[in-house]
């Protein structure tokens, strides 16, 4: 059937290819209407793009207002108490409030885009018309020539048909010979302009039927044109649709609600609101005063580890706090009096202020630490382990707004390529994440507000003067493949004899170990070298250190060589160290977002060092 598609037919165009030329046959016709019917159906083609666009717009339309409405929804989910065992409920209400108003405002996006491409075929298909017209303007000529044609010869058929039956009728009555003269000359002026007619009609059929022929097919292609590029459009629109109903994911909302068990709850809020597991009258209890001890309660100890700062971590950390510093320098607090209670001053004078911005300003820091162990100059015998943490940065007057709203916003934040993570260890007391989660990529996390809040507020207690307070949220370890995520790739030679010591480090900078690549700045090596070293030289240049018998080189690329002459040889190779750091990358690729309102991400701080044991290469002795 012609313009039909194929249900099977893996490409729209393939109508071209399997339709053929039928409507010449269709719009011929005795009254020769073809013409008039295809060209006003070309004309109703336009009217039907543009009646599409219409509708395209105004499901946009509501599709915007829906989305909007979703998230004044999902706002007064978030203003919903925080308090009690079904609080955490409301984070899951937000969250899925929210993705469904972005779902259907990236379609308003989607639908608005093809509004666009509507309109430009609608403008296209205007040109091709005014232009199809001009062309078959002969076509129109050809149609009324026939037309007026058909009408003549019909009229002088009736009337050579009339002038025959009249002079038959007058021969049968006996009319006299000049009557049947006059009457005979009428018929052979009425059979001549008959003939003519008729002549006429043949020569005026052959021009019309092929023009119309060539202009019937044209109408089909610009139909066949027209229908193709509707079903194009009617494609994007339900591709559209479809990818808004797939990502709205209701099915992940009623997963999460399902998953979120009666114990997950009561657990929840033992974890936010447990006052501690010590029984009162516990006299070993660092919490108690008197009573006597339950001798059946097993004693508890809470263990907390903090990283080793390198050489100079004192500097760096520094630069980081300044960093961070500066990101919410635009809120930072004006000098006040020296009073008792200066807390509470500069948390009324505060980073007022805050409470007229739109978005709070929440600055973050990933931290991580590389130790590395090279065994000679086989790769796969190099072990690699990355561990890092995660630092949120408050200003001081925030915890005014905290404390003076009964239920403020929830920070939620979404950290991404987590695929790469090892192991992910939130602060308990502080950060919540749902253990459903299905998408290794991606991780949700959300921070129990009245626990932060009093976290903040004991810091402020214990510092009243800072203008702002650091909270360690998350700790992870990276997975690693060997030397492949190490940012330095070394090997190190030792030759010893009785009177020298030769030694060469060969190391490659690996910018594919971090995401994004940046410099390695700080570059140390530092080597042991034992057999009471007399004299040093090197390429580059080393600093020898007599006292603890150990040269250190401060690098910047290539390779270095040193040869040690020694008074009481042989050396023992030794283990060298390696130290560096680099600042705006990190080895694991992680990175966060902020999810939902209230809160603006000023400044996002990444860095990575050598940890404690630094780079460790084992001896190589010369082949």
């Amino acid at each position: 059937m012609l313009l039909a598609y194929h249900s099977t037919c893996e490409c729209l165009y393939c109508i071209y290819t399997v339709s053929t030329y039928v409507w010449p046959a269709k719009y011929f016709g005795d009254k020769n209407n073809g013409f008039d019917v295809l060209y006003h159906n070309m004309k109703h083609g336009q009217i039907s793009s543009k009646e599409l666009s219409e509708f395209i717009r105004e499901r946009a339309t509501i599709e915007e207002a829906y989305s909007r409405s979703m998230t004044k929804l999902a706002k007064t989910a978030s203003n919903c108490s925080q308090l009690g065992t079904f609080a955490p409920m409301w984070d899951v209400f937000k969250q899925s409030t929210e993705k469904l108003a972005a779902c259907h405002m990236e379609l308003v996006r989607k639908l608005q885009e093809l509004i666009k491409e509507v309109q430009k075929y609608v403008e296209e298909q205007a040109k091709n018309h005014k232009k199809t017209k001009e062309e078959v303007a002969s076509t129109l000529e050809a149609v009324q020539n026939i037309q007026s044609v058909s009408q003549a010869l019909q009229k002088s058929k009736e009337n050579y048909i009339s002038k025959t039956l009249e002079q038959e009728r007058m021969r049968k009555e006996g009319a006299t010979q000049k009557d049947l003269d006059k009457a005979g000359l009428k018929v052979k002026k009425a059979t001549e302009t008959y003939k003519s007619y008729v002549e006429k009609y043949a020569t005026a059929k052959t021009e019309f039927e092929q023009r119309m022929t060539e202009t019937s097919q044209k109408f089909q292609g610009i139909e066949e044109e027209h229908v193709l590029r509707m079903q194009e459009i009617i494609h994007s629109y339900c591709q559209s649709v479809e990818e808004t109903h797939i990502q709205i994911g209701e099915e992940e909302f009623v997963k999460n609600m399902e998953n979120t068990s009666v114990e997950s709850l009561i657990q929840k809020l033992a974890e936010s609101k447990g006052t501690g597991k010590e029984r009162p009258g516990n006299t070993n209890s660092f919490y108690s005063s008197s009573d006597s001890e339950d001798e059946d309660e097993p004693r508890k100890f809470h263990v907390q580890i903090k990283p080793v700062q390198t050489n100079n971590g004192t500097h760096q950390h520094k630069a980081t706090i300044d960093e961070l510093k500066a990101s919410i320098g635009n809120i930072s607090l004006s000098p006040t009096p020296a009073v008792r209670d200066v807390s509470h001053q500069h948390a009324h004078h505060v980073p007022v202020t805050l409470a007229s911005l739109d978005a709070l300003p929440i600055a973050v820091a990933f931290t991580e630490s590389v130790n590395a162990y090279f065994k000679g100059a086989d790769p796969s015998k190099c072990i690699v382990k990355i561990t890092g943490d995660m630092t949120l940065s408050f200003p001081s007057g925030i915890i005014k707004i905290f404390t003076s709203s009964p239920s403020p916003a929830v920070l939620s934040f979404k950290l991404s390529n987590t695929s790469r993570l090892e192991q992910i260890m939130p602060n308990q007391q502080l950060l919540h994440s749902d253990s459903s989660q299905s998408d290794t990529n991606t991780k949700d996390f959300w921070l129990n507000m009245p626990a932060l809040t009093a976290y903040l507020r004991k810091s402020s207690e214990q510092n009243p003067a800072a203008s702002y307070y650091n909270v360690d949220i998350l700790k992870y370890q990276v997975c690693s493949n060997g030397i492949q995520s190490t940012p330095l790739n070394l090997v190190v030679y030792w030759k010893c004899t009785s009177s020298t010591t030769d030694l060469r480090v060969d190391y490659r900078y690996n910018p594919e170990a971090m995401q994004p690549p940046a410099a390695l700045t700080n570059v140390q090596v530092l080597v042991p070298v034992s057999g009471d070293v007399t004299n040093m030289q090197s390429i580059p240049n080393a600093i020898w250190n007599a006292e603890q018998s150990k040269s250190l080189w401060k690098l910047s690329s290539g390779s270095l060589r040193a040869k040690f002459e020694l008074s009481d040889g042989p050396s023992i190779p030794a283990t060298l160290a390696v130290q560096f750091f680099s600042e705006g990358s990190l080895l694991s690729g992680v990175d966060v977002e902020l999810v939902g309102s209230g809160y603006r991400l000023s400044l996002n701080k990444k860095r990575f060092a050598t940890g404690k044991n630094d780079f460790r290469l084992h001896q190589l002795h010369y082949q």
